[in-house]
This record gives structure tokens, C-alpha cells and sequence, in this order.
């Protein structure tokens, strides 16, 4: 029962509430409450720990990410465009983690599909007893692999409608220094976006493209102060519409919101993050 569980909860803004504009991302806060030992994960004979994330209960574990404000805020907007654009969708959430944005997703959005795609064997576990936790597994599918190639043999180039992802991004330097702490309690491979915090953004923003239809989403969480190597990334494929971003509660670019552009431009863009 979820009163015997330690419990974290966002608070969330109403579900009829929620606007977006690709001129205004959605800005709303949301914030965790997280007590001590947070992450002692599954201890025998107790309930396992159990977090709010976009309205629905995902168990935690030791070795798996402890979902942030920022990480709603990516959801949240997900959801937005997805619910106007109407119709069925499908959608990619990579680096998935404990499954919390494939699975708010699919419990916000009931027409969309979801692939949901982690690296490490114990975290796709995880994902996928939430899934079954939320019987949701009709609707959302977990692999296992390294980036876009855990979804090799799926046949989801050029169908996907819309592609999100909260990747690595503290330099690895940061986190030998001045942000050690947070490996106290979470996986170092939650957090280490290599030399300069945008390893895996620049791989996410180059393979995206290939999968992406004309017209489809990519949306991605970044860290302070990094919105202008994620507008550069985006811009050197010439593949994305200008992006815009969703901001934090104290105002600051957290989350880039890139639209695929469609034509012979992308069709060339594509070609050439495949070679």
C-alpha cells in the first residue's frame, strides 16, 4: 500500500491547466520532497520506495536517478504538444531510467505509444516493474541498450512523433569537484555528461534525426547555462526549426524544445548522422 511506502510527491499544477505555445513552453514548477536514506531502495520485508511523477507512483531504487523539478517540467511540455497535436502518437524516451517520463507520458497522453530505452541491466528492470506497476505494458515497451541502438530491429526510423530525454550533463570534472556529493546516494552514469556536460546531447541530437519524422519533437533536458551549446548542437545538423525552451521556477532555460524540419534538408541531415 502506497501509506506504508516512503513516499515523494510533486506538486503539480491541474491537468486542465496545462497550456503550451511553441512560443511559451509550459513554466509551471514542481518540486520533491525527499527525506533521508532516500535511496536505500528495496530492504526485505518493507514496501519499496515510491516517488510522484506527473500524477503516477514509480518505485525507486539504489542505483537508478531520484527524478527532479527540471525533469517535470520536460514531461509536462511533452504531454502539452502531444495532447494538442491530437491522434495517435509514438514516442521515444531515452535514457529512460526508472521509466518516469515514459510512463507519465503514456498515463497523460492515452493515444501515445511508448519506447522507453536505458543502458545499465538493473535500471530497465526497474522501468519495466513500473510498467507492470502501472499495467501499462500494452502501451509502453523498455529496452536495453546504447542510446538508439536498443532499438535497432524495431523499425522506428522516420516514425517517431516525438523523441525526450533527461541525459548526463555535469561535466566530469564537476563531479570530482565542486558536485561530488550527489554520487553519495546516485549512480555516477546518472550524471557524467563527459568533459563538458554534453556527451550524450550531441550523440541524442545527431542520431535523433533518423528516427524522427518531419515534423516530430525533440525534447531534451540540459544543464544551467548550457542553452547555448544546445542551440549550436541543434543548429550544426540543419535538420531542427529554431528551438525554444522551457524554463525553470527561478526562470533559467532548462529544457530545449527542437522540431525536425521536414523536406530535403532533413532527409539530407538524416543521411548524414547515419554515415
Amino acid at each position: 500500500m502506497l501509506s506504508d511506502a516512503l513516499h515523494f510527491s510533486f506538486r503539480l499544477p491541474a491537468r486542465a491547466s496545462v497550456r503550451r505555445t511553441t512560443s511559451n513552453p509550459i513554466t509551471e514548477g514542481a518540486f520533491v520532497l525527499q527525506g533521508d536514506n532516500h535511496l536505500d531502495g528495496r530492504t526485505e520485508g518493507r514496501a519499496p520506495r515510491l516517488v510522484r511523477f506527473m500524477g503516477v507512483d514509480l518505485e525507486l531504487a539504489p542505483d537508478v536517478l531520484v527524478p527532479r523539478e527540471e525533469t517535470e517540467l520536460l514531461g509536462r511540455n511533452a504531454a502539452a504538444i502531444l495532447t494538442e497535436r491530437a491522434g495517435p502518437a509514438t514516442v521515444i524516451d531515452m535514457c529512460c531510467g526508472s521509466g518516469n517520463l515514459a510512463l507519465g507520458i503514456a498515463e497523460e497522453v492515452p493515444l501515445a505509444r511508448v519506447w522507453g530505452a536505458d543502458l545499465t541491466e538493473s535500471t530497465v528492470a526497474l522501468a519495466r516493474r513500473n510498467v507492470d506497476r502501472l499495467s501499462l505494458g500494452d502501451r509502453v515497451i523498455i529496452r536495453q541498450g546504447d542510446l538508439f541502438a536498443a532499438l535497432a530491429g524495431e523499425d522506428l526510423e522516420g516514425a517517431i512523433d516525438m523523441i525526450v530525454c533527461n541525459p548526463p550533463y555535469i561535466s566530469t570534472s564537476r563531479l570530482e569537484g565542486d558536485s561530488a556529493h550527489l554520487l553519495a546516494s546516485e549512480p555516477r552514469e546518472a550524471f557524467d555528461g563527459g568533459p563538458y556536460g554534453i556527451s550524450i546531447h550531441q550523440r541524442l541530437i545527431r542520431e535523433a534525426v533518423a528516427f524522427l519524422k518531419p515534423g516530430g519533437w525533440l525534447l531534451f533536458e540540459f544543464g544551467e547555462g548550457q542553452d547555448r551549446q544546445a542551440t549550436a548542437l541543434l543548429a550544426r545538423t540543419k535538420a531542427y526549426e529554431a528551438v525554444t525552451f522551457a524554463e525553470d521556477s527561478a526562470g533559467k532555460p532548462r529544457v530545449a524544445l527542437a522540431r525536425r524540419l521536414g523536406g530535403a534538408a532533413a532527409t539530407a541531415a538524416a543521411d548524414g548522422a547515419s554515415r
